[in-house]
């Protein structure tokens, strides 16, 4: 008697190979757009978040943190998103966003 993996097993019960074929999709419109910058030394971080964090996810993620959480909670969420989630996010920018979402959030 021959006996199966797991996964040989499962292809079987399964009817063969699947095949992953890319699926296309539109993403809609945004709702939110990230808030100008509180004063004209954090121009650099909104560039850069825009630039970097919208590759990812929406404003909405960013506008539904808790309000005036200040700059730990922000250096944190942004130190997260590069050494979690791989964001490529260079330090000077990481910082700079970092701080612009602290004054602005």
């Amino acid at each position: 008697m021959m006996r199966l993996t797991g996964s040989v097993a499962l292809l079987i019960a399964l009817g063969g190979p699947l095949s992953a074929a890319p699926q296309d999709y539109a993403l809609p419109e945004p709702t939110a757009q990230l808030r100008a910058p509180a004063d004209a030394s954090h121009k650099p971080g909104f560039e850069a978040a825009q630039g970097n964090c919208m590759v990812c996810h929406s404003v909405d993620y960013v506008a539904t943190q808790p309000p005036k959480k200040g700059a730990a909670f922000w250096e944190t969420e942004v130190t997260k998103m590069v050494k979690v989630y791989h964001a490529p996010i260079g330090e000077a920018d990481a910082k700079a966003i970092a701080a612009y979402l602290a004054a602005t959030y």
